[in-house]
């Protein structure tokens, strides 16, 4: 039983949806060609309530919710050291993931570690900054390409089987309190919902989806994380009915955090499983 004492049922916090236009949004990663704004982007900023996932953990699944919260504590001492992390890490999150879901075979493809600085923007800082806009790092367009783009020298069967992308996150530090991570049950998200947008690429654009807001979306987060914990999400699901797809989340302020509460430092993985 993963349980933390003295904590709020919920809070009130800001998170920015996006607005609705007629031109496709966008995002540059790099910097854009010269008259070419970064990001065509507008934020829908909404007050929302975002419940404590701990009491109900045990409810939510990778299946039905979308997400799940575990503890696994890792060997890894230094997670900013590059071979720690792919030596001892991705083994580690290889094996926990193949059994928590069943799936098969688990492969670690990319990791990114943030860190917040307070004032830095995305992408123009030594680590990546926590992302206060509601999104899933694939769509149903992107997913299917990343896995065949994996796969190109693999077994074309692979292909042919139920795969996920899913994301597997771990705060570096004990009792995460500054810019914590928030998931949406995704079973409260309508189709409506979803708004196709590209994070372009020097090499070209990789759709995502951002998500227009809708007072249903049932919002979560577990407090005060520590560095035992992991918390499971997709980004992708291969199977298109009896099961969710894709996970709406977002980093946002806490208004009770104190004001002397560590800056996060997290690690997330991406990780292609294939079943059987």
């Amino acid at each position: 039983m993963i349980s933390k004492p003295n904590q709020t049922s919920s809070v009130e916090a800001v998170l920015n949806y996006v607005t609705q236009r007629r031109e496709r949004p966008y995002m540059y990663t790099f910097e854009p060609p010269d008259g070419q704004p970064s990001s065509n982007i507008g934020l829908d900023p909404w007050t929302c309530s975002i419940e404590n996932g701990r009491p109900d953990v045990h409810s939510f699944s990778l299946e039905e919710t979308g997400f799940a919260l575990l503890h696994e504590r890792s060997a890894v001492k230094d997670f900013y050291d590059p071979d720690q992390v792919n030596r001892v890490y991705y083994p580690e999150a290889e094996r926990l993931l193949m059994a928590a879901t069943g799936a098969l075979r688990a492969v670690v493809f990319d990791h990114t570690l943030r860190k917040h600085v307070c004032g830095a923007v995305d992408r123009r800082h030594t680590y990546r900054q926590p992302v206060q806009l509601v999104h899933v790092d694939y769509s149903d367009q992107s997913g299917p390409r990343r896995v065949r783009n994996l796969y190109l020298d693999h077994e074309n069967s692979a292909l042919r089987s139920r795969v996920q992308i899913v994301n597997l996150w771990r705060s570096m530090r004990n009792s995460l309190r500054d810019a914590p991570l928030a998931v949406c049950d995704a079973r409260s998200v309508a189709a409506s919902d979803f708004v196709r947008a590209d994070l372009v690429y020097p090499t070209g654009p990789s759709e995502v989806f951002l998500f227009a807001h809708n007072p249903s979306h049932r919002w979560y987060f577990f407090p005060e994380m520590d560095a035992a914990e992991v918390l499971i999400f997709k980004c992708y699901d291969s199977m298109q009915n009896g099961c969710t797809r894709f996970t709406p989340h977002t980093s946002f302020v806490d208004p009770a955090m104190p004001s002397e509460s560590s800056p996060r430092e997290s690690i997330e993985l991406r990780v292609l499983l294939i079943y059987p």
